[in-house]
């Protein structure tokens, strides 16, 4: 039987919400192993007078825990 661990982390990107999921997947990736997947608490924009300079999302994301 596995048992899941469930932390929450914040990632930005420039581009989109989804490029921000995929940057914080991918960084949680080489510390955390065992990724079974995630699900997006929150999205925040960072906007700099004129336009949308970042796209931040903040994830919980779930991975089994090694024996």
């Amino acid at each position: 039987m596995s048992v899941a661990k469930v932390t929450e982390i914040t990632a930005g990107s420039p581009e989109s919400f989804e490029h921000a999921v995929s940057t914080g997947l991918t960084r949680a990736g080489k510390t955390l192993k065992g990724i079974q997947g995630a699900w997006i608490k929150e999205q925040k924009v960072v906007w700099d007078g004129s336009a949308i300079s970042e796209f931040r999302v903040t994830l919980k994301v779930t991975f089994i825990l090694q024996d």
